[in-house]
């Protein structure tokens, strides 16, 4: 029997933590003389007060949607990848490989062509730490993470000595031809007040097709009751006839194509090229989403939606209020992230116990009210 009513879990422990989040920032910023009042107001307005920030907060999320899904799949084979920076990372380089090399007649087949390289990349940079954790026993925290900083060095060596285009400086490829352009929010929301210097696309749609397809896989198949059934016990899996190995790879091939689809935002929607450290941490904040969001699709997306807002409203609070540096809201940002993951059973213990003592108080009145 459940300790507490499936609301609570997925929505009050979740708001409790984001609240105390908020109150403890709000410290924090009273601490260095500003009000926390006015950076709240600040933070909320930049992030959904106009059509501009809300561009902002969506784009955001997009990319936390597709890293807080890697990390979600993951989860439920109880498979802990915290590769999603590199598998990205990756994921840009496939993206840049078939855009730069093809000639694309429209956009949307370069956008189809766009998601099958991406999700290969990134699938295929989860595929060695997925084989050494099956195979071998080698954790996967330890080899995603080490798999992050390979990438990285990988991409930079690529971008100087590669894909550099010849007599810049810059370490970045060639733009995409404008064929492979994809329509950003002015083109299908204008009427929303959406204009072209919002960076949301139509990888927005992407990732949420991406969630229905997540949705639809963990619980509306075979392959998915086998990986929630090996994530719950392994060996009761294995007494089934689960193969532990085909799911260890299945799963994180699945959650690396994820992480790899991230790029079809940032390297062909927003960026138009593949530029160095086009991630910025967005693999990281895919753990807190999915831990926030219980790992479930509609979970990720509300959480994606939060992170997304704290990043574009933090890049206000530091231009309306410039007292408040970029080191103080990450600050703000990685306390949400603390509440919210490490500090989940801070919130989650007391109240199972107010819930379970509610329980028993009322099946107590049950027994001693008198049967009519």
């Amino acid at each position: 029997m459940d300790k507490m009513p499936k609301w609570a879990d997925v929505i009050l422990i979740p708001l409790i933590s984001v609240v105390l989040a908020l109150v403890v920032s709000g410290l924090v910023v009273a601490l260095i003389g500003e009000s926390p009042w006015r950076a709240m107001q600040v933070m909320v307005q930049g992030a959904f007060g106009s059509a501009y920030g809300w561009g902002y907060t969506l784009y955001y999320a997009t990319n936390f949607i597709f890293t807080g899904l890697a990390v979600a799949v993951a989860f439920h084979a109880r498979l802990f990848n915290i590769g999603g920076e590199g598998q990205a990372a990756m994921g840009g380089l496939g993206v840049a490989i078939i855009l730069l090399n093809v000639a694309w007649p429209h956009w949307t087949v370069a956008l189809l062509a766009a998601i099958v390289f991406s999700a290969a990349f990134g699938a295929a940079w989860a595929a060695v730490p997925a084989y050494l954790q099956a195979k071998r026993g080698s954790h996967i925290v330890i080899t995603t993470i080490m798999f992050n900083y390979i990438a990285s060095a990988f991409l930079v060596y690529l971008l100087v000595n590669v894909f550099r285009v010849q007599g810049s400086m810059s370490p970045e490829s060639a733009r995409f031809a404008p064929e492979t352009s994809l329509p950003n929010a002015s083109e299908f929301a204008g009427f929303l007040g959406f204009g072209g210097s919002a960076p949301l696309n139509f990888s927005f749609f992407i990732a949420l097709l991406a969630c229905v397809g997540v949705w639809l896989l963990i619980w509306r198949t075979r392959l998915g009751y086998e990986i929630r059934a090996f994530g719950h016990s392994q060996s009761a899996a294995v007494y089934a006839g689960i193969n532990p190995t085909k799911i260890i790879m299945i799963t994180m091939l699945i959650s690396g194509g994820l992480a790899g689809m991230m790029a079809i935002n940032v390297v062909m929607g927003e960026a138009e090229r593949l530029v160095l450290d086009f991630v910025e941490g967005a693999g990281f904040v895919g753990i807190a989403v999915a831990l926030m969001g219980r790992s479930h699709p509609v979970g990720v997306v509300l959480a994606a939606l939060l992170f997304g807002a704290l990043y574009q409203g933090g890049a206000e609070l530091q231009f309306e209020m410039p007292a408040i540096s970029r080191e103080m809201v990450v600050v703000i940002q990685a306390l949400v992230i603390l509440f919210t993951g490490a500090l989940d059973n801070m919130v989650r213990m007391p109240m199972q116990a107010f819930f379970l003592s509610l329980r028993r108080r009322r099946e107590a009145q049950a027994q001693n009210s008198p049967a009519e």
